[in-house]
Formats: C-alpha cells, sequence, structure tokens
C-alpha cells in the first residue's frame, strides 16, 4: 500500500454507505511508525480497540502522544447525533469524532475501511510500510437503533470463540444488537446454576439429523456444548466494547423439549410419559411443550433471574413463537387453567404465559420481546415484538402502540438459500438473493408517522438446522449481512430505485476485506466445491415468497 496508491473513490468501496463523503484534498496522506492517539475523554474503550485490531494488522504501536501534530485525536462531540460520526483526514491531527463513544467507534470502523483490506488482518503482511489515507471527510449516522443479527446456537451449538468471532463481524458491519438464541428443542446452551440438569442433560443430543428433516442421513455421534456463567459474562463484555447489546432469548412455552427431557416435571405429564422424552435430534416444531402450571412458572423465574444477573440489556427474549396447543387441548391442567383464568382457548393461554413473564420482567426494570405469536389471543401490554412471519404482525403491534422490531423471512432469513439449482448447498426455502435482501424495507407501508416510530429497527435472522459448522454459518450469512447492515444503517431510497449495481460494485472492496478476515462467504459465481453438499437433502420452495 506503499507508494502511489490507486485513486479510489472512498464512497465506492465503504459498507454501509455513509451519508456523506467530501475530498478535502485530491490526494493521500499516510500513517505511520511515528502516528500516535489522544484518546479524550470517554473514547478510551475505541483507543484499545484500534491499537488491538488496526494496531495488529500495521503494526504501528499508535503510542499515547497527545503533544504530537502527527497523531489521530479520538474525541466526543455532542453536536454529533449519538451514534453519528465524523471522520476526518486532512492536515494533521486526523480527527475521528462521535455523538457519543459509540459514535465514534463507528467511525473508527470506517476509519479501518479507507485504510485497506490489510487492515483487516492479524497481523502486517509487509512491515515497515505506510498506511494510505484518501484526504476525505466522512460524515453519518444510523437510520435505525436496532441493527441486530440472530445466531442459532441452539440447533447447533457455536464454541465461545466463535462467537466472539460473529461479534467482530457484526461490528464491522455497525450492527449493535446481537439476538442470542440460547434454547430451543434440540439444545440448551446456558449454564443455571440451580438447575444443573440443563446442562448435564439438556445441552446435548445423541446424534443430529444431516439436511432437512426428511433427510435419510444422520450424523451418529452426540452434539452439544453450553456456555458457562463466566462465558456469558465475557461474550457480553466484549460485545460491549464493541458497542453491542446482547439480547438472550430463552424460548417459551414451546422449543422446550430439551429443558423437559432434563426435568419432566416441566411438561404436560397428564398428557405423556414426559420422562421418556429425550432432547430432540430431528428439526421442525415438537409438540413437547411446557404444562401451564405454577411450578413451571417458578422454574421459569429462577431461569429469569440468572438470566437478568448476566445480561444487563433491557430487553429480554421469551420466544413465544411456534407453541403446538395438542397437548394442552388434552390436558386436563390446562383446560383447568383455562376455565379458572376465564380464558377462551389455548391461544389466550399462550398470551396468559407470555403476560406473566411481562409483568415480572417489567418488575424488574426490563421489557418483554417475543415472536409475532405472541399477538395471539391478546398482546401482554408493554411487550414487544419481532415481526418474523412477516409484515403483518409487525403492522399489527404498531398500531397498537407496541415497539416492533422487523425481521420478516421472506427477506432476512439467512438459512434461506442464495440462488436456485442444485449445487446450493442444503437448499432450504425460497431464493434470497444478494439483491433481494439489499431491497428489503424494514417499514411498512401504511404506517402513519407516529406508528413507523414504534419499528426500533430491523434484524436478520440465522438459523443453523442446516449450518453444521462455523463454515456454513459464514455461507448463509455473508455476503448478505453486508447488504442487510447497509439497509439498517443507511438512508436508502425506496427498493425499487436503490443502485444495486453500486452496492455490488463497493462489494467487490468488501469480498477483499472479508478474506482478510477469512470469511467463507458465499462468492458471487456460486459456492466453492468445497462448500458444495451434494447429495444433502435440503426444502426448497419454489416461486417468490408469499408477500405478508
Amino acid at each position: 500500500m506503499s507508494g502511489t496508491p490507486e485513486f479510489v473513490e472512498p464512497d465506492k468501496t465503504l459498507i454501509p454507505a455513509p451519508s456523506r463523503v467530501v475530498w478535502n484534498a485530491a490526494g493521500y496522506t499516510s500513517l505511520d511508525g511515528e502516528t500516535a492517539l489522544e484518546a479524550r475523554p470517554g473514547t478510551e474503550g475505541v483507543a484499545r480497540w484500534l491499537r488491538a485490531t488496526v494496531g495488529a494488522a500495521t503494526g504501528l504501536a499508535f503510542p499515547d502522544r497527545p503533544d504530537r501534530l502527527n497523531r489521530i485525536v479520538l474525541s466526543i462531540e455532542p453536536g454529533l447525533p449519538p451514534e453519528g460520526y465524523r471522520v476526518v483526514v486532512d492536515d494533521r491531527p486526523f480527527r475521528i469524532e462521535g455523538g457519543s463513544a459509540a459514535g465514534v467507534f463507528w467511525g473508527a470502523q470506517t476509519f479501518r475501511q479507507l485504510l485497506g483490506p490489510d487492515a483487516f488482518r492479524r497481523a502486517p503482511l509487509r512491515p515497515d510500510q505506510d498506511w494510505d489515507l484518501p484526504e476525505v471527510t466522512v460524515e453519518d449516522s444510523p437510520r435505525f437503533g436496532w441493527r441486530g443479527l440472530l445466531l442459532d446456537v441452539a440447533r447447533h451449538f457455536m464454541p465461545k470463540e466463535g462467537v466472539l468471532r460473529y461479534l467482530d463481524l457484526m461490528a464491522a458491519h455497525k450492527l449493535n444488537v446481537f439476538h442470542f438464541h440460547l434454547t430451543d428443542d434440540q439444545g440448551w446452551r446456558i449454564e443455571i446454576e440451580r438447575y444443573p440438569k440443563l446442562t448435564e442433560t439438556a445441552s446435548w443430543r445423541a446424534r443430529s439429523k444431516f439436511g432437512h428433516r426428511a433427510s435419510p442421513l444422520w450424523e451418529e455421534k452426540p452434539h452439544g456444548g453450553y456456555y458457562t456463567h463466566d462465558d456469558i459474562r465475557e461474550i457480553v463484555a466484549y460485545a460491549a466494547e464493541r458497542h453491542i447489546t446482547v439480547v438472550p432469548e430463552i424460548d417459551v412455552p414451546g422449543h422446550s423439549q430439551a429443558a423437559i427431557a432434563a426435568y419432566p416435571e416441566l411438561g404436560n405429564t397428564d398428557v405423556i410419559d414426559t420422562t421418556a422424552l429425550t432432547v430432540w435430534d430431528n428439526w421442525g416444531i415438537s409438540a413437547n411443550v411446557l404444562a401451564p402450571t405454577d411450578s413451571t412458572l417458578r422454574f421459569y423465574e429462577g431461569v429469569f433471574e440468572e438470566v437478568l444477573e448476566l445480561f444487563p440489556s433491557q430487553f429480554i427474549h421469551v420466544g413465544g413463537d411456534e407453541c403446538r396447543k395438542e397437548q394442552w387441548a388434552d390436558s386436563v391442567t390446562a383446560k383447568t387453567r383455562i376455565a379458572d383464568l376465564g380464558l377462551a382457548d389455548e391461544d389466550e393461554l399462550q398470551s396468559w404465559f407470555i403476560g406473566h413473564f411481562d409483568a415480572w420482567l417489567a418488575a424488574r426494570g426490563r421489557r418483554l420481546i417475543g415472536w409475532d405469536e405472541i399477538l395471539e389471543g391478546g398482546l401482554a401490554e408493554g411487550a414487544a415484538v419481532s415481526s418474523w412471519r412477516g409484515y403483518g404482525g409487525g403492522i399489527a403491534a404498531a398500531r397498537a402502540g407496541h415497539d416492533v422490531v422487523m425481521c420478516p423471512e421472506q427477506y432476512v432469513y439467512l438459512d434461506h438459500r442464495q440462488a436456485p439449482g442444485e449445487d446450493e448447498p442444503v437448499p432450504i426455502g425460497f431464493v434470497r438473493t444478494l439483491e433481494d435482501v439489499y431491497r428489503f424495507e424494514p417499514v411498512p407501508e401504511g404506517l402513519t408517522e407516529d406508528e413507523a416510530r414504534h419499528v426500533l429497527g430491523t434484524q436478520a435472522n440465522v438459523w443453523t438446522e442446516v449450518m453444521e459448522d462455523t463454515a456454513r454459518v459464514d455461507y448463509q450469512t455473508f455476503p448478505r449481512l453486508a447488504a442487510f447492515a447497509e439497509v439498517a444503517w443507511s438512508r436508502l431510497p425506496a427498493p425499487a430505485e436503490r443502485d444495486f449495481a453500486g452496492f455490488e460494485h463497493r462489494m467487490t472492496a468488501h469480498y477483499a476485506r472479508l478474506d482478510a478476515l477469512g470469511v467463507a462467504y458465499r462468492p458471487p459465481t456460486g459456492p466453492r466445491p468445497w462448500q458444495k453438499r451434494p447429495g444433502v437433502l435440503g426444502r426448497p420452495i419454489e416461486g417468490p415468497p408469499p408477500n405478508r
């Protein structure tokens, strides 16, 4: 990168696209071994991050020398939006300013991109090189305050190091909410000290289906893992250093077979022999759901007490999706509860169950968020909604005055296949291309201005039934997460008016960054030979997804 640089317009390389880029001079300057770093009050964490990442990639020490003209100055400027930033590269010192520490951090991400893809490596490729910077000013701020990624670690466990890596990838794309899907039918992934069987029994299964649930293939070996309290503390602290909030999900009352396998009394014991249940080894929606009893409520209050000690997030996700009601319909205990509460049916029983935890969390200064099924039978007061089955749930919730995170499966479920054809590994669902994600609009049509304010933001979801390792997660997530990040951050035109060709052009620079980061993304030309899964059955759905 030393010598005469290739003259590249920086707004042709940056992702997400910033709102304003102007040249201060028609040329480049550089960082070198004499470049210092000054962290003004409130920016010390950003300075640590810069030295640990950009410092490692460049080999530059960035000493703390506020008296040196050749330096980078980090500062909080109250006149900027809270997450907004300004990067100024002209006469020294260089400046990275933000409306808060988070804004300075997002500015540091842009500063790193301006240095080129080698700034994303973990060690310098060539010693004693200068690092060229375009002499520009970049100003920007995000459209949404919730720019999220869900990672399902229940279906396939991701070790702690993999989770920390994904937090780094989120930060590089200016995403700021990590939805941590910790429990499901196929595994329980968080240590709960008062209930040791959740990790002794519920955290592993004897085997796993390989491919879609209709596949005849099995991986005939145990699969499991969990995060200790200290692991969770480390993940939360690592995320906080990157201005990412971790929102944990403990799924109730459905998606709970793993918990019931560990503690059979949690299930509908008057309908089935819950002692015979094991952690589920297949995919789909299990009929084994929690019993609507006082003892079940007390058990999960104990779970959530430990969860609140570990996660400082305002929102706690309780799932609430895909709760099959057959066992409740056959259960005398459930029928008695419905009658005693004066409820109409099993849908209202689920609403009562969710409402209990809404009140319980509110009493402790937290807010409940759940999937849009919590609308069925009446939405719990104060609850927020993750609208996944389309726009409809989010529209209904916003019109009722509830906050919404838009994550409709037909746009931002990244387990869905990225292209048609037989080469796509384990093809699931509808074809959702890079362009489809780029043209996603989080705010539904038809909302008034006041209703639209309830759209907190948007989130991409990575469900891992057919992603058995980190390379598969990378393939399904990237490059589409880069398109999603721009949708979540940048103020883009209407979907049909977006410059996808321009985004594709900027992706040529971004693929080099992903290469430097070691991301096993799907190439634009299709999967590499080792990324294919010949003979592994998926479940492709033909045609366009429903617009609901």
